[in-house]
């Protein structure tokens, strides 16, 4: 008797090659020489010693006991069948979801069969949608017309036409499946595939209908309401639930997706939550202070105390003035105003009489906190004089 080919070797993995390891390189050599795939003559042999090595490496117990004395143990070992026996490949032994992954993956199917008409979700959809500003501030409702397919008016969604219907496909008998049988060494195997006289339905159309031509939908638009909530941002996704395409077999429809897209306003910006304004004020404005109105979303300005000496670039915060949290509207975001000092670029004489006033008054020597807003004054008036 030939002696025993190392089990490691056989599946031509190392010693220490982890369960993963040994599950891959079995699954790889038992679809290389499966008899059904390989027709060499020594391919079932091949394959019988596949199977021994896997079940022996794939078990933690019979492994550790065939590291400690090899092939000896087999017959050795209590039991008759050494590892826990390959027993004729009775019920594949410990081979079992390894041995199903490989017939699923190579042959594409499994011991049970699949059903291929089980119900499948429909298909999702997305359109887009522009909005105004202040919609995407405080939201609004859109009618949209979408393209889809909806059952046929005509047939009610059967396929047959009016005053007919279908019958059971005589070669699969109505389970849109159909069944080969095959005697191999290791047992009775059975494929199942879709019945290619009814493509799986089970049933098939002596008269189709006129409108559908038998295919039980018809491209349709449909309008459809969107709410769009309060806070949305540009790039926002309103999902629509069960408005996408139809299921098959009875599956449940997809989703509707909006994408929101946002018009730019004149004068506010969006950071996150906050609206921006940027407010311009005049010289004196700045240096005496003022109180003046600020315009906001809500179409209602409110008053902001311009303090004296207010410098460019100052923000000011109106709380409660921004954007509403689109997951709890009551909570609002606030409005920054930026302050921008306006130089006036042409002077009265009468004007330019105070400002060279003023100027002597302040000094040539302003103070640290004065000189930045000063000099950029002082340098607009220049430019003034010399326009004049």
């Amino acid at each position: 008797m030939a002696a025993k080919r190392d089990y490691y070797e056989i599946l031509g993995v190392p010693r220490n090659a982890s369960t993963e390891e040994i599950k891959r390189a079995y699954r790889r050599l038992a679809r290389q020489y499966h008899p059904d795939v390989n027709k060499d003559p020594e391919a079932e042999e091949r394959f019988k010693e596949i199977n021994e090595a896997y079940e022996v490496l794939s078990d933690p117990e019979k492994r550790a006991q065939y590291d400690r004395f090899g092939h000896v143990g087999r017959e050795n070992i209590p039991g008759g069948e050494g590892f826990g026996g390959f027993g004729g490949f009775g019920g594949f032994g410990g081979v079992g979801d390894a041995w199903t992954d490989v017939f699923e993956q190579f042959f594409g199917y499994g011991f049970g069969g699949r059903s291929r008409r089980a119900p499948e979700r429909g298909e999702d959809l997305q359109v887009d949608v522009t909005i105004d500003f202040e919609e995407a501030v405080f939201g609004t409702e859109k009618t949209l017309e979408i393209p889809r397919w909806e059952p046929c008016p005509r047939c009610g969604g059967t396929g047959a036409e009016p005053g007919t219907r279908p019958i059971t496909c005589p070669q699969c008998g109505g389970t849109g499946e159909v069944q080969q049988v095959r005697q191999t060494f290791i047992g009775r195997f059975v494929t199942v595939s879709t019945c290619p006289r009814c493509h799986g339905e089970g049933i098939i159309i002596p008269t189709p209908c006129r409108e559908c031509g038998g295919r039980k939908v018809v491209r349709r638009t449909r309008k459809v309401v969107v709410h769009i909530p309060p806070g949305v941002d540009e790039g926002t996704l309103v999902r629509l639930t069960g408005e996408g395409e139809l299921g098959r077999n009875g599956g449940p429809p997809g989703d509707l997706y909006v994408r929101v897209h946002v018009r730019p306003h004149p004068l506010f910006k969006r950071q996150d939550r906050d609206l921006v304004l940027e407010l311009p004020i005049n010289v004196a404005q700045a240096a005496l202070g003022d109180e003046i109105e600020v315009p906001t979303i809500d179409g209602t300005p409110v008053k902001l105390t311009i303090p004296a000496g207010t410098q460019p670039g100052k923000t000011f915060r109106l709380r409660g003035y921004g954007v509403p949290d689109v997951h709890n509207p009551k909570r609002r975001g606030d409005l920054l105003v930026t302050v921008r000092v306006v130089i006036p670029q042409k002077l009265t004489p009468e004007q330019r009489e105070l400002f060279k006033k003023l100027g002597e008054t302040l000094g040539k020597t302003p103070t640290p906190d004065e000189r930045n807003f000063l000099e950029k004054m002082l340098d607009a008036l220049g430019e003034a004089f010399k326009a004049s």
